[in-house]
């Protein structure tokens, strides 16, 4: 199919629909270094630019509109001036080009925490909004361990599919291929990747290496008990690979497993499932927001395969 990306980033999921044989035709981001990285691992078209300034017969028609926009906006106060919010600007935009490009389908990531802003409610404003642009309507939680990735990361995605297409070509989730190893058996699905075993071929920084981005934050571990702190656990799957951390604007990178030091930007993008030389640019901050920005590549591309079976529906009928 032929998909448009917005809020692309370094493009994870940009490349996982890709494994998966889709087309992204065009693609927009405002942050420049995740804009070089992009056209230095993907492909030129992308543009670096604030999408509240691209009208939409700027953008080209297409099979799916993906993306992921800021939910900090909603909240309770800011329900009854929801449009007055700058926060919720981007989720504006997002549903713009819905409107506007009307695709078959759209994909839009987020975090866990949408689901409860302001009580519910928030969700419910947005499946609204999406519902009368024209679509079906569905959303799921997903632990991205349970689809081989070798990180405990929850996610939401929201699916929409166009109101005029049958109801058989209703975009159905992906079903989990992993999970606990002590129910991996009696489910019938693979255990859980550790991250032990995605690092395992991995060498120190400071040893003799060929790898790209293999650089990593000094900031002391400290094994205290809240996010980015916590001793990593080196036969489970990785903590949630963060974007930022320390409250400052600076990322707090996940401890190695061997818990002597923090990951590598390389590390944390093997955990993220880029590929082994997907080069990453910017200052070494940048690039740790880049890789924990990113949907990881593996499940991107279990969601594009979804899709292929959607265009197989349709082109059945």
């Amino acid at each position: 199919m032929q998909i448009v990306s917005l809020f692309s980033g370094a493009g994870g999921l940009d490349l996982g629909l890709i494994h998966a044989g889709h087309n992204i035709i065009w693609a927009n981001d405002i942050d420049p270094d995740a804009v070089q990285t992009y056209k230095k691992n993907i492909s030129n078209h992308i543009i670096q630019s604030d999408i509240s300034e691209i009208l939409s017969p700027n953008i080209p028609n297409c099979d799916v509109v993906v993306g992921g926009f800021p939910c900090q906006g909603f909240s309770q106060a800011n329900l009854l001036r929801f449009e007055d919010d700058e926060r919720n600007k981007l989720y504006l935009e997002f549903l713009r080009v819905i409107k506007d490009k009307q695709p078959l389908f759209f994909l839009a990531e987020n975090v866990r925490g949408i689901l409860s802003l302001a009580g519910g409610r928030a969700i419910k404003i947005i499946e609204k909004d999406f519902s009368e642009a024209g679509y079906r309507v569905s959303k799921r939680l997903f632990n991205i361990a349970d689809y081989g990735v070798p990180q405990m990361r929850q996610r939401v995605i929201i699916a929409g599919t166009r109101a005029d297409l049958p109801k058989y070509n209703d975009y159905n989730f992906p079903a989990p291929t992993h999970c606990a190893p002590a129910k991996s058996q009696s489910m019938g699905l693979l255990p859980w990747r550790t991250i032990r075993e995605a690092l395992a071929d991995i060498s120190e920084p400071e040893t003799g290496h060929n790898l790209v981005n293999h650089i990593y934050s000094k900031y002391k571990v400290t094994n205290r008990n809240f996010i980015g702190h916590r001793r990593t656990e080196p036969d489970k799957p990785s903590p949630t690979i963060l974007a930022r951390g320390n409250g400052k604007g600076g990322v707090c990178a996940i401890q190695h497993p061997n818990n002597h030091r923090r990951m590598s930007v390389r590390e944390q993008a093997i955990i993220q499932t880029f590929p082994i030389d997907f080069e990453f640019f910017g200052k070494m901050n940048s690039c740790y927001r880049q890789v924990g920005n990113a949907v990881p590549v593996n499940f991107g591309r279990c969601l594009g395969e979804q899709l292929n079976i959607g265009a197989v529906l349709m082109e059945a009928a």
